[in-house]
């Protein structure tokens, strides 16, 4: 039973595990997956982030919420020529998130804090145990102010320190862009999107996405969205997936088409 959808894209990093539902959902439909991230993480230089004037060793902890955070915190440190100091304290959204921090440094050594839920509101809490102290906290050029909401009700002393910046992951003239469908995870995605082809026309590409505000993105560049999670019935982008494609396959399946 031939799908409308023949070639997919996934604006994410192809999946290091062969046993990723993409690859099962690949052979069972008999499509191509194409993974290509539309953005793209680098690292300020110590020159830009010199020019926020802000002092790493001036604070006595650090609010790591994801694992991109560190890489570039402790990046920055070392082009900064920063020794952190083995008094500092580390507040982590998630138990895999503060142990990523044995990368860098001797974990059972330090005074290290994480929240069970990975809800914000939860390490929020915790943080909020620890007043006194004065709290740094990593963030890209494009980010969320629901953290600094929550401890601005708590009368945290915290910096926000611009570590790193999301780029448009631009597409050479030579990239065939002939997909089916889209698959996106980010608003930044969309913007890639219509950054690299603007006058971009769907018609009859199909367009998925990960999250509500990434669906708020999609629908606000006049964009049509065909699937979306997480949902109920769906709470993974392949499970998704797998919903759209076996409800068309069974539709040609009951209509008799080829």
């Amino acid at each position: 039973m031939a799908l409308s959808i023949k070639k997919l894209l996934v604006s994410q990093p192809r999946p290091s595990s062969e046993k990723s539902p993409y690859f099962e959902i690949a052979d069972k439909y008999g499509i191509e997956i194409d993974f290509r991230p539309f953005i793209k993480v680098e690292a300020l230089s110590a020159k830009e982030f010199r020019q926020q004037r802000v002092s790493i060793l001036d604070h006595s902890a650090i609010v790591f919420t994801a694992r991109t955070a560190i890489d570039h915190f402790f990046h920055l440190c070392e082009e900064l020529r920063t020794t952190i100091p083995e008094t500092m304290k580390y507040f982590c959204m998630t138990e895999a998130i503060a142990v990523y921090l044995q990368k860098y440094i001797v974990y059972r050594k330090r005074k290290i804090f994480y929240g069970q839920t990975g809800k914000l509101e939860d390490l929020v809490t915790i943080i909020g145990k620890h007043v006194k102290e004065k709290y740094l906290v990593p963030v890209s050029d494009v980010h969320k102010d629901d953290l600094f909401i929550l401890l601005d009700a708590k009368k945290i002393t915290y910096t926000k320190a611009v570590m790193y910046r999301t780029v448009s992951n631009d597409f050479s003239k030579e990239e065939k862009f002939d997909y089916d469908m889209l698959v996106f995870f980010s608003p930044s995605g969309i913007s890639s999107l219509l950054k690299n082809f603007p006058d971009f026309k769907q018609e009859d590409i199909r367009i998925g996405c990960f999250g509500p505000t990434t669906a708020k993105a999609v629908l606000d560049a006049g964009l049509r969205l065909d699937v979306e999670a997480p949902t109920p019935e769906a709470p993974s982008m392949t499970a998704a997936l797998e919903q759209f494609l076996k409800k068309e396959f069974d539709e040609n399946k009951k209509n008799g088409n080829p």
